[in-house]
């Protein structure tokens, strides 16, 4: 498990954003906060979250 860069709660190690969605919610508002994840989601299906990762 990884952290909450906010509230030190705990995430899930799938999670393509580092912190929860109560912070998140807060932080953003539900709006964009949906819209980010939607957006990290599909940057992380394109690949793009892998980039400078060494194998």
């Amino acid at each position: 498990m990884k952290k909450c860069i906010y509230c030190k709660a705990e995430i899930p190690n799938k999670s393509v954003i580092d912190f929860c969605d109560s912070c998140g919610k807060k932080t953003f508002g539900d709006k964009l906060f949906y819209t980010i994840v939607q957006n990290m989601q599909e940057a992380e299906r394109r690949g793009d979250l892998q980039q400078g990762h060494v194998l």
